[in-house]
């Protein structure tokens, strides 16, 4: 099977993707989607140089399903290893090695592409899919602090998330220079995804008056009030390290 895409960087760090990890296995449709099998395939799509973050999602991807099986891709084959802590790894891009998975992450790699590019390395992922399986596209930075990340199945995009340390992070418009690439040009007047960031910031602004108690808390003051600005923001349940904003793919979706 001709493999589909280009060797990109490969740069990567130990415990770089945790944020999108730990989403992962609180997000209800993810979990329902891994549940549904008894042995789901996972595919984590462009490891990098080092395979940690697929060896990684797959520890914390087993605590919700613990028979899955986990395969990392990679298109250059100097980058694919043995096998180890229960992880295969192969050659695969885009058309993810003829495997037919219910979960795939591909993360890091569309951020090299030009915007024209992802349409196409969208529909070349989504044709793979098992029934009702879903992929998880985005980008974070190098230390994975900021995340930013699209959920699609079959269909299209179904939500954008943003997620990111509040210890590390002033605005949540900080986070646009790490938005998945479908999006990340478009961070202009006008467009839906700028009128969000600038949503958001004013709303983290009005919450400082509940600084006092962290930032996560301020937080959820703000996701309020996003929510009753008319966003249809999702408020997560209990208490999260990380400051999280999900909304459906509708209210940021390019002009």
């Amino acid at each position: 099977m001709k493999r589909v895409g280009r060797i990109t960087r490969g740069t990567t760090n130990i415990n770089r993707l945790r944020r999108v990890d730990r989403w992962m296995v609180h997000d209800d449709a993810i979990v329902r989607v891994l549940s549904d099998v008894p042995q789901p395939v996972v595919v984590d799509l462009g490891y990098g140089a080092r395979p940690d973050t697929a060896v990684e999602m797959a520890l914390r991807l087993r605590k919700v399903a613990p028979e899955l099986r986990m395969v990392g891709l990679e298109i250059d084959p100097e980058r694919v290893v043995e096998p180890r802590a229960g992880v295969r790894f192969a050659l695969g891009g885009f058309e993810l090695a003829g495997l037919t998975p219910h979960l795939v992450r591909a993360f890091n790699v569309l951020r090299q592409y030009d915007e024209d590019e992802v349409a196409a390395a969208w529909a070349q992922m989504q044709a793979a899919l098992a029934p009702g399986g879903l992929i998880v596209e985005g980008t974070c930075d190098e230390i994975g602090r900021r995340c930013c990340w699209v959920v699609l199945d079959a269909d299209g995009p179904r939500t954008l998330t943003l997620c990111w340390s509040p210890e590390h992070t002033e605005r949540p418009s900080e986070l646009a220079e790490r938005l998945p690439k479908v999006l990340i040009h478009r961070n202009v007047p006008g467009e839906p995804v700028h009128r969000l960031l600038q949503l958001a910031d004013r709303c983290w602004d009005v919450a400082a008056t509940h600084a006092a108690y962290g930032p996560r808390i301020r937080w959820r003051q703000a996701l309020t009030l996003l929510r009753a600005q008319g966003t249809d923001v999702v408020i997560p349940r209990g208490r999260s390290v990380d400051n999280v904003l999900t909304v459906p793919w509708s209210e940021v979706a390019p002009r």
